[in-house]
């Protein structure tokens, strides 16, 4: 038997307004290791600062911790100001995530499924003034590390 219930639809729906693709002005706001046997990755709770339209969201990323993506935790790290020494031996320190800031540009995939948040490139956040007058349209697509450089 079917029945009619209004107002259900809207408690199915999700309540976040959905995060466009983008750059965006981020503070770290959280990181959890999860291990994994194949593909161990830092969860990544990202802040959103500016642009004003969508700052207060948040932005939820995985970055990788296999020996072909150490390249991008390293990027995000060194881009996000995280602690030289700890770097240099080698360490990342969960709790000295929180309150790093920096720039992040996202773009979202449906892999089976499931739609994700992909971290495509990171920059200093004192780069944000000359990467968010940048329309995003007119910023290279296949080479994300020119998001920093």
């Amino acid at each position: 038997m079917k029945r009619q219930v209004p107002g259900l639809a809207e408690t199915a729906r999700d309540s976040r307004p959905e995060i466009p693709d983008g750059v965006f002005l981020v503070r770290v706001d959280g990181a959890q290791f999860r291990w994994h046997a194949h593909k161990p990755f830092y969860v990544l709770r990202l802040y959103i600062l500016e642009p004003s339209t969508s700052a207060g969201q948040s932005i939820v990323g995985r970055l990788y911790c296999t020996q072909k993506a150490m390249w991008k935790l390293g990027w995000f790290l060194r881009d996000f100001l995280y602690d030289p020494e700890l770097l240099a031996h080698e360490q990342v320190d969960e709790k000295a995530l929180p309150g790093l800031r920096g720039v992040v540009k996202i773009s979202h995939t449906v892999v089976n499924g499931i739609s994700l948040i992909n971290l495509d490139g990171f920059a200093p956040a004192s780069q944000w003034e000359e990467l968010s007058a940048v329309p995003l349209s007119s910023a290279p697509r296949s080479n994300t590390a020119e998001v920093s450089r």
